[in-house]
């Protein structure tokens, strides 16, 4: 028992004495560390907390009379501070202010101290966004590396500075690479905008240059433009005054540097100058340019169709070459005259081929008018900035022959149009009005015809005074193509004239051949035409005098050349009087076709066969008509149509098809004969001498009187005399009639009574065929 309470009594001691050593734990360690030290308070024996919380309200107790003694033995002592600190706090303030503008001057000095270090450093690393401070950059690296750096080089700062400044300088450099390409992309883009503005400004100059020397002509000439070189044309206040724009007068002139920034070449150039390797970018710079002159100068496909598209193709060539031109001036060597001009070559051989070949493709001459001007522009525009273009003057001319090539084209149609129209009569005139209507298209003058009172009709048809006005039309039409070329007035004469001369020997010609071979163009037509170009051939005259009054050159000039009108309308009527022949003996043949002879007649019928009858009332109507015709064309037309008659008329009675002829059908075709013969001697057309006209059957008379009389011993007898009755009939046509006409059926042979009545006629018929054939053998063997 006892050793039980001892055992409690020692316990309790032991608990009392843990419980002091945690008190003092918390009293004297940090409150983050309280946890673990109560833990231990339940960890020990049952109730054991019951009895730290009163031992630790016990010592809150004690704790509490210790500060209220405290408290008590200080008081007095509080309220004397209190007191003082009232007295002093207004003296506290003032201080507290004054401390407080010390900081904020300390401060600002900081802040302008850093605003200026940081200043000075970025004079030494440009930021990535300022490429305007590149070049000084770089002067600033070039000092540093070279004076300042060396001084202090013993500093770890300094030696990392001297490592960075070459990867500066390469970041530099790529970034000006960067702005070269951007400025390469943006001078394609421009180019065309640059062109434009610079082949505008030549088109002004040539403008005001007209105005100029068209002032001068009146002696009122005044300055009108001045030319800048590469700036441009400043127009002046009469000019403006001219153009009713007197705003436009003081305008800016747009130049190259007006729309593209050239600041980036310039930079570019001075950076890697700086860097030592202004090579590299000479280099680079001239074969992106000559990339860009190859793109520039490839044309699209369908240029050929609109004048925009050549348009656009020089404009891109021409602000091309402005800024090479700008580039060449405003630096030092980064690109040469020896480069420009080795481009410009290039070019112009690309620009001649394609224009050459774009031109080929335009049938309408009003676009190649344009492209004559737009090319002339385009030269005198790079004429201006030194570039050689005399091959695109040359080049000119080869376009000037496919400008008249397609004049030629387009005047054929025309040609062809008023031919269609034409009614080939001639032009009626019912008053003084419409007779000076005509007269002032066309240069007519006939004493004869004016002194006719009205109505009267002009002879040529309506046709002349057009085709005469067209030939005009033509002729200022290739005067336009011949203006700007810098060429003299000789010059441009003879370009109209022999224009002019392949427009009448060529295509006035072939369409005159055309029209006379029309099959609905008859023998009424034929004359018409006959009579319109021989007025035509009449007016050549007066279209050189057109040509002289335009161009100033007198036609006595030794190397003027000459109209070929007279060749070509001469040329057009031998034609026609050929086509008049022809067409003649076709419708004498459509007569003779209807010819119904009866070959073995026994009599005649005592008249005229009705197709020929028919046939010389046609002849004789048609040569009524000729009346109009020069003398010897009608005089010819019926000459030839007498002789193909009488060939036709022998062809019929020696054709092999007919086989038998009696003496009635000889007689029935001699009876036509005579009518030919009374129409060829009742002259048809005035003019022929005796009887000229009636020799044309002069082959039938004799032939039909020789079998008519049948008198083959006076034949036989005067062969191959000269003053022979029978001289124009040959042996061999006498030996083919007489085989058709003797009895080989004996039947309706009008020989079949000789053999019954006398044979020895018959003997005597064939005596004249044997030596009719000896004749015709003779003149085999001695042709």
């Amino acid at each position: 028992m006892n050793h039980s309470s001892n055992m409690a009594e020692s316990e309790t001691l032991e608990s009392v004495t843990e419980h002091e050593r945690i008190l003092q734990e918390i009293e004297s360690t940090d409150t983050a560390c309280v946890g673990p030290t109560l833990r231990s308070v339940y960890d020990d024996q049952p109730n054991a907390h019951k009895r730290f919380m009163e031992k630790l309200d016990a010592r809150i107790r004690n704790h509490d009379r210790e500060i209220e003694k405290m408290c008590n033995f200080h008081h007095q002592g509080f309220v004397d501070a209190i007191t003082e600190l009232l007295k002093v706090r207004a003296d506290a303030e003032k201080l507290m202010v004054t401390a407080q503008m010390e900081e904020v001057i300390r401060c600002r000095v900081q802040q302008r101290n850093m605003v200026t270090t940081v200043e000075k450093l970025q004079l030494c690393i440009p930021g990535e966004d300022d490429a305007t401070t590149y070049y000084a950059a770089l002067k600033t690296m070039e000092q540093l590396q070279n004076i300042y750096i060396p001084r202090v080089s013993q500093y770890r700062f300094c030696q990392i500075m001297a490592e960075n400044l070459p990867k500066l300088r390469e970041e530099i450099k790529e970034i000006s690479m960067s702005d070269l390409k951007d400025f390469l992309e943006s001078i394609r883009k421009h180019s065309d905008k640059i062109g434009q503005t610079a082949m505008k400004q030549a088109q002004q100059h040539r403008t005001f240059n007209s105005a100029v020397q068209k002032q001068a002509s009146v002696g009122l000439a005044k300055p009108l433009y001045s030319l800048d070189s590469r700036i441009g044309i400043r127009q002046n206040e009469l000019a403006a005054e001219e153009r009713g724009d007197e705003d436009d007068a003081d305008d800016e002139v747009l130049t190259a540097p007006d729309l593209v920034d050239f600041s980036p070449v310039y930079r570019c150039l001075h950076i890697y100058s700086v860097l030592g390797d202004r090579e590299t970018f000479e280099n680079y710079y001239r074969k992106q340019r000559k990339k860009q002159a190859r793109l520039v100068l490839q044309p699209q496909s369908s240029m050929h169709e609109t004048v925009e598209g050549y348009r656009k193709y020089f404009n891109q060539i021409v602000g091309f070459f402005v800024v090479e031109d700008h580039i060449l001036h405003a630096t030092q060597g980064l690109v040469t005259r020896a480069f420009t001009d080795e481009l410009w070559n290039m070019a112009l051989s690309k620009i001649i081929a394609v224009l050459r070949t774009h031109s080929s493709y335009c049938n309408d001459p009003d676009l190649v008018l344009e492209l004559k001007n737009l090319i002339v522009i385009f030269a005198d525009t790079l004429q201006v900035y030194g570039f050689p273009v005399n091959r695109l003057f040359d080049l000119l001319f080869e376009i000037r022959d496919q400008y008249n090539e397609t004049l030629l084209k387009k005047w054929a149609l025309v040609f062809r149009d008023i031919f269609e129209q034409d009614n080939y009569s001639p032009i009626p005139v019912e008053s003084e009005e419409e007779y000076k209507s005509v007269i002032s298209r066309f240069p007519f003058h006939d004493a004869e015809i004016e002194k006719q009172p009205f109505p009267k009709k002009l002879p040529m048809s309506q046709s002349v005074p057009q085709i005469y006005t067209q030939v005009k039309e033509f002729i200022y039409a290739s005067l336009k193509f011949s203006e700007s070329l810098h060429r003299s007035s000789t010059e441009i004469d003879d370009m109209l004239r022999k224009s002019t001369n392949l427009l009448l020997t060529r295509t006035l010609s072939s369409c005159l051949q055309n029209l006379i071979k029309k099959p609905h163009i008859g023998l009424t037509e034929l004359v018409q035409i006959i009579i319109n170009t021989t007025h035509l051939e009449q007016a050549c005259r007066y279209l050189e005098d057109f040509i002289t009054n335009i161009t100033n050159v007198s036609p006595e000039t030794i190397h003027t050349t000459r109209l070929y009108g007279l060749s070509t309308f001469k040329d057009a009527r031998h034609a026609a009087e050929g086509e008049i022949y022809t067409k003649l003996n076709q419708k004498i043949d459509e007569f003779i076709q209807l010819a119904d002879y009866e070959w073995s007649m026994s009599e005649s019928d005592g008249r005229a066969s009705g197709y020929l009858m028919d046939l010389i009332n046609f002849l004789r109507s048609t040569f009524q008509v000729f009346t109009h015709l020069p003398g010897k064309v009608a005089q010819t037309a019926c000459m030839s149509a007498c002789k193909h008659l009488s060939t036709s008329l022998m062809q019929m009675l020696l054709d092999n098809e007919l086989k038998q002829i009696s003496m009635g059908a000889i007689q029935q075709f001699n009876l036509d004969v005579i009518q030919c013969e009374l129409f060829a001697s009742s002259e048809p057309v005035p003019g022929f001498q005796g009887d000229t006209l009636q020799l044309a059957f002069i082959d039938l008379r004799q032939l039909l009187d020789l079998f008519m009389v049948w008198d083959w011993s006076t034949y036989l007898a005067d062969y191959g005399q000269p003053n022979s009755k029978y001289l124009r009939v040959n042996p061999s046509t006498a030996l083919a009639l007489l085989e058709k006409m003797k009895d080989t059926s004996k039947k309706n042979n009008i020989f079949s009574q000789f053999r019954k009545n006398d044979r020895d006629k018959q003997k005597l018929i064939e005596t004249v065929v044997k030596q009719l054939r000896s004749l015709v053998n003779g003149m085999s063997q001695h042709p």
